[in-house]
């Protein structure tokens, strides 16, 4: 009987056993095939798609031309040569994959130091709802903080950032080169090509061994065409990739250097500035092009230069926007915006010509939207649309960012009104402004914006900005 009991209570313990792992053993497959999915969706992108296309269109049509202008069978050169092809496509093919998939590293939501006093000299991030880690930037593109992020690249619809910094410069590099050694077979077949009824008529059969179809030599020429256009534009984007490498910067640290470099020249009072990372090039290399860097590092706490400390950098990204809200400006919307990014038909040429460069996004106004300006041209202004706490909490209807570029000539600028004894001071003009202001900003309809057009005609809406 003791036996008996002692099976049967073993068995149970099996059961149980074998359920728990088996339970556990699901969650952990349902994890890896999430994670795949999500993996797998990120190719699902007109940037993967095109670079992929573009990377197999020149591998595909290389080892055609190959095949008849140098044969690999024919000596072992010829076969090292198109295995040497084949590696480095291989190599920019896995490159590319693992920047992709790896990503740049994101810092996890709601983030916050291990010292709750260090909060004081980080920046909160209302999306993430967290603080921004040391070299840590928002993407609006990805929606999350990424780990020292560089660049968002739609060409592997990811950042590049900490994790994937070293896999998007080895791709680069195997792209080029492959793209040279693919230019060159591409060339000489296409001029052997051409030339074939020339060898056959004297006697230079050997050399005619390049034989084009419509098809063919299609294939060729928009292979070479791809094939030098890659090596001409990743040549430059591999310069800019090592250069800041080497001095251990992002894009986006060395503008935020450049700014604290004229802070400094301007003011001709603080301290010089000195860049906190910059531990030497063999150093800043390392940092990118080693492993251990990514296993045993967090992407968070990074080696400074001495006199430094890892808050250096968001010091001064602090003071700076300390700065930029001095210089902001708010200004009321009197005409509807509709946020295109070549408002051609609603705004006129004038304002689609002069339109700002950049992918930063446009944003729409309605009358009586009020928006905080941080950057100004002379037909675009960038800044942010405010709103209210009701319509953050039923999620407002309208649609597109509330933070980015629209047309100057559908605001007008509010100015801080003055107090009452610097009124008395000041010339009767001070005075009427505000009821000038009145009288353009209550209007909305389209002889608000006549107006405006009046007062910029005559010079005098500086008075507004």
């Amino acid at each position: 009987m003791v036996a008996v009991f002692v099976y049967l209570c073993a068995s149970k313990v099996s059961v149980v056993f074998i359920t728990v792992l088996t339970v556990h053993t699901v969650k952990l497959y349902l994890k890896i095939m999430c994670a795949a999915l999500s993996g797998f969706r990120r190719f699902l992108h007109w940037g993967p798609i095109t670079a992929l296309s573009i990377i197999k269109c020149i591998t595909l049509t290389t080892l055609y031309m190959n095949s008849m202008w140098w044969p690999p069978n024919e000596s072992f050169a010829a076969f090292a040569h198109q295995a040497l092809f084949l590696l480095l496509s291989t190599l920019a093919t896995y490159n590319y994959i693992m920047a992709t998939v790896t990503g740049p590293g994101l810092l996890p939501k709601q983030w916050q130091p291990k010292d709750p006093k260090d909060t004081e000299f980080l920046q909160f991030c209302k999306e993430c709802e967290g603080y921004k880690a040391p070299r840590s930037h928002h993407c609006r593109k990805c929606n999350r903080c990424v780990k020292k992020m560089d660049h968002h690249c739609p060409w592997i619809n990811h950042c590049v950032g900490w994790a994937n910094h070293a896999y998007f410069t080895y791709f680069l590099l195997f792209s080029i080169l492959g793209s040279i050694q693919g230019s060159v077979v591409l060339s000489c077949s296409f001029y052997r090509g051409i030339y074939r009824y020339y060898y056959l008529t004297h006697g230079l059969a050997h050399l005619a061994s390049v034989q084009f179809t419509v098809g063919s030599i299609i294939m060729c020429i928009l292979g070479m065409g791809l094939a030098i256009g890659v090596v001409i534009g990743l040549s430059m984007l591999l310069y800019i990739q090592l250069k800041t490498i080497v001095s251990n910067q992002t894009g986006i640290e060395i503008w935020i250097v450049e700014k604290a470099l004229y802070r400094r020249y301007r003011s001709q009072t603080e301290e010089p500035y000195v860049y906190p990372y910059d531990l030497g090039w063999r150093s800043n290399l390392r940092q990118v092009f080693n492993d251990e860097c990514q296993t045993r590092g967090d992407g968070i706490e990074w080696p400074v230069v001495e006199g430094c400390n890892q808050y250096s950098l968001t010091c001064e990204q602090l003071a700076q926007k300390e700065e930029k809200r001095a210089r902001t400006r708010t200004y009321k919307c009197i005409a509807n915006v509709s946020g295109r990014w070549l408002p051609i038909f609603s705004q006129g040429w004038r304002v689609c010509v002069s339109a700002p460069c950049t992918d930063e996004p446009r944003i729409r106004l309605q009358p009586g939207d009020i928006i905080r300006v941080t950057r100004f041209r002379r037909h675009w202004l960038f800044g942010e649309r405010e709103v209210s706490d009701t319509l953050q909490k039923r999620k407002s209807p309208r649609r597109g960012p509330i933070r980015g570029w629209f047309p100057r000539r559908c605001v007008v600028g509010l100015s801080e009104m003055p107090d009452s004894a610097d009124s008395s001071e000041d010339s009767p003009k001070g005075k009427a402004a505000p009821a000038a202001f009145a009288a353009i900003a209550g209007n909305s309809n389209g002889n608000g914006h006549s107006h405006l057009k009046q007062q910029q005609r005559n010079g005098h809406s500086k008075k507004y900005m």
